[in-house]
């Protein structure tokens, strides 16, 4: 019995000398590891014609970061980045613009977007009437 407190006393002073000035050393110093693996927003958009995602095959695609700033593929960055933010993320609350007039023919146009938004996982797609409709359905998001 005498051997096994001995064994556990010095495991515990070993641990203790050995560990003691990490714990020490990285409760002083401030976090450097990032709280995420995925950028905070971090989209890709694509269109194409058709009347699903699945069916349709994507025309464009761009890309759009928001965080740390605003940058990638998409040629309106910082008016899209902004529009998101103002619609809290969410693509069925952007405000469509009520001035402009399109005709009412029907030539499908799929938009779709995937991946991050302020830390969450994001998967979107929306079917317009056509090219001018989904234009008018974002001052800048859709526009590319």
């Amino acid at each position: 019995m005498r051997n096994t407190a001995r064994w556990a006393a010095t495991l515990g002073l070993t641990a203790t000398a050995v560990c003691g000035p990490l714990a020490g050393a990285s409760l002083a110093s401030p976090a450097t590891a990032p709280a995420s693996l995925h950028a905070p927003s971090a989209l890709v958009l694509t269109v194409g014609h058709g009347e699903s995602a699945a069916t349709a095959v994507p025309l464009r695609a761009v890309t759009l970061t928001c965080a740390p700033t605003a940058s990638g593929t998409h040629p309106a960055t910082v008016s899209a980045c902004a529009e998101l933010r103002g619609a809290g993320g969410d693509f069925d609350a952007l405000a469509a613009d009520a001035g402009v007039m399109c005709t009412r023919e029907y030539a499908p146009v799929v938009v779709t977007v995937d991946g991050v938004w302020q830390g969450r996982r994001l998967s979107y797609e929306r079917t317009f009437a056509n090219e001018c409709v989904k234009n008018a359905g974002s001052s800048s998001v859709f526009t590319f």
